[in-house]
């Protein structure tokens, strides 16, 4: 995974597989506490202490379609390579939460990347599923909520192209505007 958009569309996915109805994302961006953190959690089946116990290792993986999962060891990876860590908690039937933190002015750092494109596909490819996205900067919040952002499009569908594009803008709009000074 070369930047944070596609270690957040990878978790997600795996949150989507596990059956969730709700995910949530937060991006907790402190560039005063040097920190850049990646939350998610979802409502999915969870996993058991085994499974809980192998999930960073790259050669398991409870997907049939191929013999390796590298998407958490990339994550664990990348975070601990800039003196930060990744925290996984799931329970059987209650849900899944993995926290990866990062140090924000670390040069090994990876890049952003495209998290509104990520958001509003993952939005518009799961409309029966709830998506939060909270974004915290040391200027502000900002949040999606994809099921808020039904009610007021009243039945226009989140995969429109329109509709698609015009998500992105907002997303993106609204992050430049808690976005840190020295960014």
């Amino acid at each position: 995974m070369q930047d944070f958009s596609a270690h957040i569309m990878d978790i997600a996915q795996n949150s989507v597989r596990a059956n969730a109805s709700r995910i949530e994302i937060e991006v907790n961006d402190f560039l005063l506490q040097d920190s850049y953190s990646i939350t998610v959690r979802d409502n999915g089946c969870g996993m058991d202490a085994e499974t809980l116990a192998k999930v960073s290792d790259p050669f398991f993986t409870s997907r049939t379609v191929r013999k390796v999962g590298l998407g958490i060891p990339l994550l664990k990876q990348n975070a601990e390579a800039t003196g930060g860590y990744v925290t996984i908690w799931s329970e059987p039937k209650v849900g899944t939460t993995i926290r990866a933190v990062f140090s924000h002015t670390h040069i090994d750092r990876p890049p952003v990347g495209d998290i509104p494109g990520v958001i509003v596909l993952l939005a518009a490819a799961n409309p029966n599923i709830e998506i939060i996205y909270k974004h915290k900067t040391d200027s502000g919040e900002y949040i999606f909520n994809s099921i808020e952002v039904k009610k007021f499009l009243d039945g226009v569908p989140l995969n429109d192209p329109e509709i698609v594009q015009a998500l992105r803008q907002m997303i993106e709009e609204n992050l430049n505007e808690i976005k840190n000074e020295n960014q």
